[in-house]
Formats: C-alpha cells, structure tokens, sequence
C-alpha cells in the first residue's frame, strides 16, 4: 500500500499522496489540495515547497553532498572541462568524443556577436553596473534571432539557440567590461578553449598576445562547473517560472540574470571583498571584526562564512580553496585585502565559536579571493557566476519544456481590506 499523508479540517479527513525521490527524498503532494478542500498552504519563500520535480541536481546540506545527473561535484571539478558538464547538465549524459566535438566546435563558432550590437553599450552609462548590461544584452539576443521566440519549434532549433547562448554570454560580458575601461574589444579566438577565450578577451589587447597561466585557466575552469547548478536556487526557480509563460530563452535567461543580481544570492561574493576593504579601511585590526561577528548585539555580519544550505560544510569549498592557494602562489599577488583574507580563513577554521556554528568559509569566500587577485573588479564577480551559472539556467528551462510544466501561478493568503464603496474625492 502506497504512503499517504492525513490531514482534518473542520472535522472531515483528507488523504494526500506522498511521492519519493530517487534519493529517498519524501514530498506530500498537495497539487490538489485547493480542489479538495477549499484551502491552500502558506510557505513564506519556499522554503518547503518543492516547485516541480527534476533530475538535473542533488543537493544534501546536511551530509555535503552535491551532484550533477548522479556525479559527485568533486570527481567533475577535478577531471572535467566546463563544456563537458554543461552538456551533462543539458542532455543528462556526459559526451562521447564525438559528441563533445560537436558540441564544442559549434559554440566555438558561435561566439561572435552582431555589430549592431556594439552600438546598444554606447547608450548605457559609463559606470552602468555590469549585470544590467548583460541582462539588456541577453534579452536583446532575441531581436537578433526573431525564430526563437516560439520555444515549441523543433529541438534542432532550440539547439542552435541553447549553443548560441553558451556563445555568446562570455563574449558579452568581456565586452562590457572592456566598454566600461575604454578598452578597444578583443574578439574571440577560435583556436583556444572556452575558459582561455574568455580570459583572452577580458585580459588581452587586439595589438598584443596575452598569455594564459594554466593555473589561472583551471581554477576559472572548477569555478565555473562549481557555480553550474544548484537546484532550485532564486535564478533557477525565475528561470522556469519565466519560461512557464512559454516566453522564450533569451528572455527566461535575461530574467535569471537579473535574480542572480541580488546580494542575497550571486552578489555574495562580491560582498565579501567589500567587507574585507572595509576591514582594510578600518585599520582596528582583524580581532576587533572577529569579535564584532560574535557579538549577536552587534550588525556586522561575516560574509562568506557558513550557507543556507550546506549546514555543516560546502563541497565546492574544498575544491575552490586549493585552487584559491595555488593561484595566489602561482601570480605572487602583494595585496593586503587579500592578506586579511587568509588570515580571516585562518581564524574561521580554528576558532571553536565559528566551528561550533558551521560558519566555514564557502565558495563565495574563495571565488572572491580568486577574482581578485585575477584583476577582475568587484562589479563583474556576479557576471563571472552567470556565466558559470548558464548551463543549469539553461538546462533547468530545457526540463521544464520536456515535462510540459504549467505556468506558475503562486496563490496567496489576502490580507487587505475587505469590500469597500468608492468615495468622490470632494467627500474624502
């Protein structure tokens, strides 16, 4: 006999389904609760809603555990190349060699993006945010490909447009950075890989080459199959909601964009190198911050510690701090943001308050570490997530198609006045 939930409202009884996850996962399925009973659940956030049901990613906060189709996020930022786990995400198998070519050469030669378009960075302001150009930009995508305004087209269409946005958003995003230095645009090569082109075009100048520190290039690489996917984070679930409405993929994307924007979500990282130059800026020294942070009178906050999620520690932590040590060693960078950094990490490990708590540093923490000591201003630390971010955006969006999902349509518990009659304005 299958699981089912009870539940008694005014004195009449009432079974829910309850359905199970390949992982033991366990839901009360209450789709029709409304129809049954008149009432709906009230679930602030979420936070104990499941919004559909997925096999892209499994996360445990409690255990550490993170995965992608089944493998350990731990085996894939160790052996894997970005594509490689992009394509995992949105096909649910990892490449063959013929496959992964395919898939490689394609968004290879789909990164250039139309000249027109260097004209719409003209009309933003020179100290426009980042993330607003690149979420305009993204949407705008779909005024260059009209065809891909219907999401029911043929999956070999929708697959020029999943390959042109993998494209073409590192392209974008190089070229808003380069618009607000001033900077002439590098273009992309066709000879590097994905990670080294984007780094190309950040980095280099059209009259120059710029060399490439493998280092550096694997540690972009872990971090953004680190940032892939995340079940169903803001930017995920906007993503599908978005998408729900049948509205097309440059514009579901546009929309997770403009989530991951928010400091309580990919802005993080970005927080935590403010909050050490405010250290800097402080000069009491690191204890008198470490002491602020225990001090539950106080509004200080340590940023990059801990995770909603991840109760006890963050798996890509572990693999981001030795790419974070091995890139400060390999660029020998002399900066003392950076030094409070590692001391602040070196605190957070030992100190039993922090320990007791979970509060260890996260991937926020170290990636903000990393793209600092790249060069790569504060600004672009979220546009860096984005790109990490897309495949699973991407792939999230791609399930939500194939499952043939309804529009969301979130109700609510109305709490404004009750009937009232209009008054003219001369009686008000």
């Amino acid at each position: 006999m299958s699981e089912t939930a009870r539940i008694i409202l005014n004195g009449q009884e009432y079974e829910l389904p309850v359905i199970e996850g390949s992982e033991g996962e366990k839901a009360i399925d209450i789709s029709k609760l409304r129809g049954m009973t008149g009432y709906i659940t009230l679930d602030s956030g979420f936070k104990n809603t499941g919004s559909t049901k997925s096999a892209i990613t499994f996360l445990d906060g409690e255990k550490g555990i993170l995965r992608y189709r089944g493998y350990p996020i731990e085996q894939l930022a160790e052996k894997a190349s970005f594509l490689e786990v992009a394509y995992l995400l949105m096909y649910g198998e990892l490449p063959n060699a013929d496959q992964l070519s395919y898939f490689t050469d394609s968004i290879t030669h789909h990164t250039l993006v139309h000249e027109d378009m260097r004209r719409f960075f003209e009309a933003f302001p020179t100290d426009a945010h980042p993330m607003g150009i690149l979420s305009s930009m993204i949407s705008s995508l779909s005024t260059f490909y009209p065809e891909s305004q219907n999401p029911n087209r043929p999956f070999k269409d929708i697959e020029l447009t999943i390959h042109r946005l993998i494209a073409k958003l590192p392209t974008l995003a190089a070229q808003a950075y380069k618009n607000n230095l001033g900077h002439p645009l590098t273009y992309p090569d066709n000879k590097l890989s994905y990670t080294e082109n984007f780094l190309n075009m950040m980095f280099g100048l059209p009259s120059n080459d710029y060399t490439i520190d493998p280092i550096v290039n694997d540690a972009l690489n872990k971090l953004l199959i680190l940032h892939a996917d995340h079940e169903q984070n803001c930017s995920a679930s906007t993503v599908r909601i978005v998408g729900s409405s049948q509205a097309n993929l440059y514009s579901s994307i546009s929309a997770g964009i403009a989530a991951l924007w928010g400091p309580l979500h990919g802005g993080a990282n970005q927080a935590v190198i403010e909050m050490l130059e405010t250290i800097r800026e402080d000069g009491s020294g690191l204890q008198t911050w470490v002491d602020k942070a225990k001090d539950k009178t106080d509004s200080f906050r340590l940023m990059g510690f801990g995770h909603r999620v991840y109760k006890n520690f963050d798996p890509r932590a572990k693999i981001i701090k030795k790419a974070a040590d091995d890139v400060l060693a390999a660029l020998g960078v002399n900066d003392p943001v950076l030094d409070i950094a590692k001391e602040l990490e070196e605190v957070a490990l030992k100190d039993e308050y922090f320990v007791a708590r979970g509060l260890y540093p996260n991937v926020d923490f170290y990636s903000g570490i990393i793209y600092r000591a790249l060069g790569i201003p504060t600004e672009m630390f979220t546009v860096m997530f984005a790109i990490g971010r897309l495949p699973g955006w991407i792939a999230q969006w791609k399930e939500m198609i194939e499952n043939g999902d309804p529009i969301g349509r979130p109700r609510q518990i109305y709490t404004g006045a009750n009937a009232r009659d209009y008054v003219p304005v001369e009686n008000r």
